[in-house]
């Protein structure tokens, strides 16, 4: 049994662009990367992957909110990703999908610092022992699709300057992902934020996403 945990925001937890209600489990992308990875699996070999969606809404890379969490560290990803990935040790496969939320005015951080961020968590999990035999789990880094169209949208004032920034973010986590050395994916190549409200996904972008996430697991765990 392989364990992949899928660290993420809204839209790891699957908040629907339409009413940003909750996207049920065989919806949202992780439920499609896990779906997709029992595909083809012999029946006695049992589902072969243990799927944990952590997502939650508003959550950055490595900042603190004032607005939304202020003093409870509750949306900062680097405060809680150290217990969570001895929560769920060990595992094999740390998927990190955040930025989005790094986009928005009040932390005034430009696309190579959001990445830099993200760089931080990969750090965290190649310095744990949340792994198989105690050593560090393996670690995708995806870059997030690009915000926008967000004129006339409830994030147009949140989110000020987020379209440009976040049109780099494949340049940027790439380049992170080459310095630390881990597997990279650019989401922004598969899919395409709603313009409904131009930050959270259609049920068939986490369907493309899903399939091209287990496509790239495959391949780290085979």
């Amino acid at each position: 049994m392989k364990t992949i945990l899928c660290f993420g925001d809204s839209n790891t937890h699957g908040t629907s662009p339409k009413d940003w209600s909750r996207f049920d489990a065989n919806t949202r992308w992780p439920g499609v990367m896990r779906n997709e990875l029992r595909i083809g699996r012999a029946e006695s070999a049992g589902d072969g992957y243990a799927v944990i969606e952590e997502g939650c809404g508003g959550r950055t890379t490595i900042w603190e909110d004032p607005i939304e969490s202020p003093g409870s560290g509750s949306k900062n990803g680097s405060a809680y990703l150290r217990p969570c990935l001895h929560s769920h040790a060990p595992i094999d496969l740390v998927i990190i999908l955040l930025g989005t939320n790094d986009l928005k005015h009040r932390f005034c951080a430009g696309g190579d610092d959001i990445a830099r961020g993200a760089g931080v968590l990969v750090d965290i999990c190649q310095k744990s022992t949340a792994g198989v035999k105690n050593q560090p789990p393996k670690v995708l880094l995806i870059a997030p699709p690009p915000v926008g169209p967000l004129k006339g949208t409830p994030f147009e004032e949140m989110i000020a300057g987020g379209e440009e920034k976040s049109r780099l973010f494949g340049k940027w986590f790439a380049q992170v992902a080459r310095e630390k050395g881990c597997a990279f994916l650019d989401a922004g190549q598969i899919i395409i934020s709603s313009p409904t409200e131009g930050v959270h996904w259609e049920a068939s972008e986490h369907a493309k996403l899903g399939k091209a996430v287990a496509v790239r697991v495959r391949e780290m765990l085979a």
